[in-house]
């Protein structure tokens, strides 16, 4: 008789065993976006200049992509910055980008190739300009600039488009009244602390990785970027709007700020694709930029501020519908 309860036993275990292995499947399927496997293919990603947090955000974003959706190979390129990046996206040569909304909204007002394609995927983070000059260097603001070599950034980058645009409110004309370098992230840093410029742009989240190197060897400090300022420069109208006035906190740089603040200018930036990408891929790239928040912030910091309930502000472009239906799945 034992042997014919071990024997149910037995059974009952194994259909117990088997009817939980279903539950657990269907529950897994259930928690899938839109019920279905991950999408699958290529994409490319265009990020930034090597030691900007587009980059690094983007190798970040990468990973996790990966995690999430395995079978999707996803393509990196480097570039100049966010001009360079609408470009690309707008006319197809990349699939998603990180932009400025002043270079996206810049690309619109000129009537680039394929504005009309642009779509938002993400509000992300804020880059804050920061104009880097040696510690005993006797410029003290943005007028003592005239005459002097400095790096506004390459030509097809964010930095770029903010410090002409700075220069001039300053009353200057950025192709006669400086010395104009075209060094980004990636080479400014080196090249003042050669003595090979005199100053240096930068736009870019908080902390940049190329000016936390830079401090560790290189006695810098801030040029501030005050009030007055950025009123002439909102005088200037288009895309300067999407400017603030704000103060980089103590805490970005701490060996190089002691403790204090400095004015300057911040601008959002955007997580963009087109409007013929696949929504049911966007969906899933919107899902896992969120959800990897504090993984990538852990270390890249500016990835901590991307928040769900700004994500979908997405100015000045519409949300894709991809990106929609993710924002309206999480909706309480």
């Amino acid at each position: 008789m034992s042997k014919v309860f071990s024997s149910i036993g037995r059974r009952r275990g194994v259909q117990g065993a088997a009817v939980s292995a279903v539950v657990l499947g269907l529950l897994l399927w259930w928690l899938l976006p839109l019920g279905d496997r991950p999408p699958s293919g290529t994409i490319t990603f265009s990020t930034g200049t090597l030691r900007g947090v587009y980059q690094e955000y983007g190798v970040r974003l990468r990973a996790a992509f990966a995690k999430d959706m395995p079978d999707l190979k996803v393509r990196l390129l480097t570039s100049d910055g966010s001009q360079e990046n609408v470009t690309r996206v707008a006319t197809g040569k990349a699939d998603f980008t990180i932009a400025a909304a002043d270079a996206v909204e810049t690309y619109e007002l000129n009537h680039g190739p394929g504005a009309g394609r642009l779509r938002g995927v993400a509000r992300l983070y804020d880059d804050y300009v920061q104009l880097v000059v040696g510690r005993d260097s006797g410029i003290d603001s943005v007028a003592d600039l005239r005459g002097k070599r400095v790096a506004v950034g390459p030509p097809e980058s964010g930095v770029r488009l903010i410090a002409e645009r700075v220069l001039k409110a300053a009353g200057m004309d950025p192709h006669k009244d400086i010395r104009s370098a075209g060094d980004g992230i990636d080479s400014a840093p080196g090249r003042l602390r050669q003595g090979a410029i005199d100053a240096f742009f930068w736009s870019g989240g908080l902390p940049t990785d190329g000016l936390t190197q830079l401090a560790s060897k290189f006695e810098f400090r801030f040029i501030p970027i005050d009030d007055d300022l950025v009123a002439r420069l909102h005088a200037q109208g288009g895309a300067t709007r999407y400017y603030r006035a704000t103060n980089m906190p103590e805490s970005a740089y701490p060996s190089v700020q002691n403790g204090s603040t400095v004015p300057t200018i911040a601008v959002s930036n955007v997580l963009m694709t087109r409007k013929d990408v696949d929504p049911r891929l966007t969906e899933w790239i919107t899902r896992t930029v969120i959800d990897s928040r504090d993984r990538i912030g852990a270390h890249v910091h500016s990835a901590q501020l991307v928040d769900l309930r700004t994500a979908i502000y997405t100015d000045p472009l519409v949300l894709h519908e991809g990106a929609r239906r993710y924002y309206r799945s999480v909706k309480p």
